[in-house]
């Protein structure tokens, strides 16, 4: 038994609690109270019965007992709900696309659809607006977006019938509600501003169709302030509208520029200082197109953490990585990060790194530096710099041909540089005649006409 003295303030005695493993008694001029260690509040008990009869209702239906505990934890409101109401709500959601993987995403993406009044009114709406023939991201979306804006069944119907009255197929309706469902809380006008602007620039509604398709984005951009100063900075650049068009046919992203971006990544082309061969191989296929293929690579570091003036820098000091598929860029990064278990901010120091051939070199090479650490072969630590600057020959001899085991590491490499190494002919071997076995037939002739050449020298 723990006893401890709590000192009051003048008015009141000294007070002496005894605790006990079932109460504590306050002893005093008053009489004892009792505070059992378990809570005896009504609401409290309430609430936890609830969420008690809520997991069991969530675990039937699909839900993981571990996220559930959280889940819960986070949106108090769903306490509210009686667990009846939650089960017809689930399975309002399951019957939009039978799939419990599709019902837990919806739920914990947005916690308020399950609000049974707001299914209950949307239920005939989503049959007569033919979202079940959508993809379960469409119909996550749909539903996401409509409970957070309250919108009606009506608001998404009209979006719906103004796609198809456009011309527009099923699946560019479809990927239009995947990626940018915010689309639902524009009105018709908007959207046939942007058909409009388009057809402006000369394409036909199949080709709009596939333009939305590709790029769903393009319909929340603003014609007055995004896309006409957009057209405006092309035309200023020297562009016609069919080399725009043609731009847009082949990769409908360009219509995402932001006004500005285009100029800046010409101006950087301009300025390269590299082999006339690589300029030409970027140019080959017009500055429009190399301009953009710029943006895409800069855009491609950003995304790992790189400011765009960096990106800029890399890709001036090693213009060869434009010549690289986007993915094959992102591979190489990945591998630095990853499994080099270096920062990105080594590009900085070494943007070569970008512009040489990754299966042929980058990884032959760690391979082998990895596996001279491994064995403590290394006089001193190889840094990136020293692993992609070295030439291939000059690599070799100094990390492969020591040691006979890193031949078969680097592979076919080690024997490409071995057939380099071999001096060429030399062109006194090159032109000397072939020799023939003489016979004795030979050897008279030969006789037969230095004989007389001998008589007449006497």
């Amino acid at each position: 038994m723990a006893i401890s003295v709590l000192k009051k303030p003048n008015s009141f005695l000294y007070s002496l609690i005894v605790s006990s493993q079932d109460s504590i008694f306050l002893l005093s001029n008053s009489k004892p109270v009792s505070f059992s260690t378990e809570s005896n509040d009504p609401i409290h008990s309430s609430q936890q019965l609830s969420q008690k009869s809520h997991l069991h209702v969530f675990q039937r239906y699909g839900f993981q007992a571990s996220e559930l505990t959280d889940f819960l934890k986070k949106n108090h409101f769903l306490l509210n709900y009686s667990s009846s109401d939650i089960e017809k709500s689930l399975k309002i959601l399951l019957s939009l696309k039978s799939c419990p993987k599709f019902v837990a995403s919806v739920v914990y993406s947005c916690p308020n659809v399950l609000e049974l009044e707001f299914l209950e009114r949307w239920k005939m709406g989503f049959k007569e607006s033919g979202v079940f023939d959508f993809s379960s991201l469409a119909v996550k979306n749909v539903v996401a977006i409509s409970r957070k804006f309250e919108l009606s069944p009506c608001d998404f119907f009209r979006c719906v019938e103004s796609f198809r009255n456009f011309g527009f197929g099923s699946d560019t309706v479809e990927k239009v509600l995947e990626v940018n469902p915010m689309v639902i809380m524009a009105g018709e006008e908007s959207i046939l501003d942007k058909v409009r602007f388009l057809e402006r620039m000369g394409l036909e509604r199949r080709g709009i169709d596939w333009v939305l398709g590709k790029f769903p984005e393009f319909l929340s951009f603003g014609v007055e302030n995004r896309l006409i100063p957009l057209m405006s900075e092309f035309r200023d650049l020297g562009y016609s509208r069919g080399e725009v068009k043609k731009g847009i046919v082949r990769d409908p992203r360009v219509i995402g520029l932001e006004v500005g971006e285009l100029s800046q990544c010409l101006r950087m082309l301009r300025s390269l200082k590299c082999r006339l061969s690589v300029k030409e191989e970027i140019l080959k296929e017009g500055t429009f197109r190399a301009g953009y293929e710029v943006k895409l690579r800069v855009d491609c570091l950003c995304k790992y953490g790189l400011i765009r003036r960096e990106a800029l820098s890399i890709i001036w000091r090693e213009p060869r990585m434009i010549l690289y598929d986007l993915k094959e860029i992102e591979r190489k990064i990945d591998f630095l990060l990853n499994e080099m278990k270096l920062d990105v901010q080594w590009l900085l120091d070494v943007p070569e790194y970008l512009g040489i051939s990754f299966e042929k070199q980058i990884v032959p090479r760690h391979n082998v530096i990895e596996y001279l650490r491994s064995i403590g072969g290394l006089g001193e630590e190889v840094g990136l710099k020293s692993l992609i600057k070295l030439t291939r020959l000059k690599f070799h001899n100094l990390y492969v041909k020591p040691y006979p085991e890193c031949e078969k590491i680097y592979g076919r490499f080690a024997e490409q540089v071995n057939l380099k190494n071999q001096h060429p002919v030399g062109l006194s071997k090159l032109f000397k005649p072939q020799k023939y076995p003489q016979s004795k037939e030979v050897a008279k002739n030969i006789r037969s006409f230095m004989e007389p050449l001998g008589k007449l020298e006497k």
